[in-house]
């Protein structure tokens, strides 16, 4: 199945891994890699050097392409684009639009820029600076996420645009695919789905707890650091929505404290970081602060395996899923099905007219 998509990034099917946090590790994205789709590795929880590590890694697992995924208004976004380039990544993601300058930096050395919007309009300001594909995430999807559905959002974004478009938020199976096909997308990108495979690295006991959750299971909670973010629906989260604000804070700069110490970065560092961070998304200063809150909550669940301490970020079709497949078996699984449905959609037009 060839697709604007899979002929700019060189992959065989139209699916990508997106770029989750502590979740998407050389294993995942290597994983994917090998079975056809765009692997991405989430670089935010990584220092410089772990991300060339990891980059390594990947690459004696795989000849396939494969991309990093960046933070645009990180200290170091510009360290980790020489990295990028040096190493020669094939893709760069961005969670935030990146400036027109980074994209042209990207762009001459021969990546390809594959931006995360969430509106149109970003969509279109990034593709008139010059990205080449744009990832568009309806609500449904895990992490941070906007309030318009993807059948809602898709379409806008496909209508506004002339790169190919990558629908993210609800998708697992092939069904999906074929969908976000017919809304005019060029592929589908999957968190969750991606993460329960056994290729993730995971711990079990958490994988367990998304394949209990049925899909009212999972939330859209400010909570955690004060943006919309959708998760599974946990007794830590119920506490922290009932928490007041100043035992969040608190919490909050104990937890910026060891982010601080975990990434490297100094304190002029994360300053920069949330001064960045603040303007692009025109947060207040507690918010901002709020925000280190994400980095450690998920470090608990998804590394260290507390379901009790860290939290679940989560698409709403968590509720859906019910097996850890290999990446092969569930990129192959989802090729079947979605050719499976395009030839029934064929065999309509063979049908006599009714009457």
């Amino acid at each position: 199945m060839k697709t604007a998509f899979t002929k700019l990034v060189g992959v065989e099917h139209p699916i990508v891994q997106t770029g989750m946090g502590w979740v998407a590790g050389p294993r995942l994205v290597s994983g994917a890699a090998n079975a056809g789709a765009l692997g991405i590795l989430a670089s935010a929880t990584m220092t410089v050097e772990e991300l060339r590590a990891a980059v390594r890694e990947v690459r004696s697992r795989t000849d396939a392409p494969f991309g990093v995924n960046l933070r645009a208004d990180a200290g170091d976004a510009a360290e980790r684009v020489r990295l990028i380039i040096d190493e020669g990544v094939r893709v760069a993601s961005f969670a935030l639009a990146p400036s027109k300058e980074l994209i042209a930096r990207l762009k001459d050395a021969g990546v390809v820029v594959i931006p995360s919007i969430g509106a149109r309009r970003h969509a279109e300001k990034v593709a008139a600076w010059g990205a080449d594909a744009v990832i568009v995430q309806g609500g449904e999807g895990g992490g941070h996420t906007g309030e318009v559905a993807t059948t809602v959002l898709l379409p806008q974004v496909v209508d506004a645009v002339d790169i190919p478009v990558v629908a993210a938020g609800g998708f697992h199976d092939g069904r999906g695919l074929v969908a976000a096909l017919s809304y005019g997308a060029a592929g589908i990108a999957m968190g969750t789905r991606f993460l329960l495979t056994s290729d993730s690295t995971v711990p079990d006991a958490v994988k367990a707890r998304y394949l209990e959750a049925g899909v009212k299971d999972v939330t859209l909670t400010t909570a955690v650091d004060g943006l919309p973010h959708r998760m599974l629906r946990t007794e830590l989260v119920a506490s922290l929505e009932r928490a007041g604000r100043t035992r969040a804070l608190a919490r909050a700069v104990r937890h910026a404290a060891a982010f601080r110490r975990l990434s490297g970065l100094s304190w002029p560092q994360m300053v920069r970081d949330g001064l960045a961070m603040k303007h692009g998304k025109d947060l207040s200063w507690s918010q901002v602060l709020l925000a280190a809150n994400t980095p450690m909550l998920l470090k608990a669940s998804m590394v260290e395996g507390r379901t009790d301490l860290g939290v679940m970020a989560s698409g709403q079709v968590a509720g859906v899923i019910e097996d850890l497949p290999s990446c092969a078996e569930l990129v192959a699984r989802v090729m079947a099905e979605a050719h499976g449905v395009l030839g029934h959609l064929r065999s309509l037009d063979a049908l006599p007219p009714p009457g």
